[in-house]
């Protein structure tokens, strides 16, 4: 299934779930947990069996974010993957999200710290789940750093302004129930269960025409910066050859038919 030492890819059906899996350190970014990021997003969107991707941590953490032993230059673990990123100097990003997209949705499931860089690449995802103990936060300014994953850029753009300039200014933390009613996470649930709903909500979209749903959120994102009018424009360009499927018709015959439909990605 691929994967690194640091990064767990198991298969849940059409779902791939990809764990950060460096629970001694709550799970800090490392350069073997940036490659197997990537390679993940590259299988998920490569393979056509794959519906959706669930990104998930181990040892009841999400993500410290970076691993600032590192940052001080103290090494880092996994010196064996640095000819990867000399090969790409990009892949970090795109490991985080910032500067890749993936095609299929990407459901963030989320248990206790989800801090720094978690908190920058829970912003690349698509749907969030925490369970009632997670903690949120942006620490950045606390450190004399910058939250340069992408979060001064799109945390305004996904949560009122006023919230996104004081989780980015004060550092401070902020509970599950606190980051659902900003808007930055979708779902709490029992601590425990962050996983279980993640996979319930992936189930639902896997049932779904696969065409349908890529082109929704390819369209969703491209039109976010758009004038009303320019998107609409672009909603019509995105959505009009869905209906051309032999998905499309399937779903209609299945409705008609009172059965589930067999989709086919044609």
């Amino acid at each position: 299934m691929g994967g690194t030492e640091h990064l767990t890819v198991t298969r849940e059906g059409a779902t791939l779930v990809l764990t950060l899996d460096r629970p001694e350190a709550k799970n800090a970014l490392s350069l073997p947990m940036l490659v197997g990021l990537y390679d993940g997003w590259t299988a998920a969107d490569e393979d056509d069996s794959v519906r959706s991707v669930v990104l998930t941590g181990a040892g009841g953490a999400f993500c410290a974010g970076m691993d600032l032993k590192a940052l001080a230059g103290r090494g880092m673990d996994g010196e064996q993957y640095r000819a990867r990123l000399r090969a790409d100097p990009d892949l970090h990003w795109k490991a985080m999200l910032r500067h890749h997209r993936p095609r299929k949705p990407v459901i963030a499931a989320v248990e206790g710290a989800c801090v720094a860089g978690g908190t920058e690449i829970l912003q690349g995802t698509d749907i969030r789940v925490a369970g009632r103990s997670a903690t949120f936060g942006l620490f950045e300014v606390r450190r004399g750093l910058f939250p340069i994953g992408g979060s001064t850029v799109r945390l305004a753009r996904q949560i009122p302004r006023t919230h996104a300039l004081e989780m980015l200014l004060t550092g401070r933390p902020y509970t599950a129930e606190e980051a659902a009613r900003i808007g930055l996470i979708g779902h709490v649930v029992p601590d425990g269960d962050a996983l279980g709903k993640a996979l319930e909500i992936a189930a639902r979209i896997n049932d779904c025409g696969p065409l349908a749903v890529e082109a929704v959120k390819a369209s969703v994102y491209e039109t976010a910066a758009m004038t009303e009018e320019d998107g609409l424009k672009a909603e019509l360009a995105r959505g009009w050859p869905v209906f051309d499927t032999a998905d499309a018709k399937e779903g209609a015959r299945a409705f008609a038919e009172k059965r589930p439909p067999v989709f086919r990605r044609a």
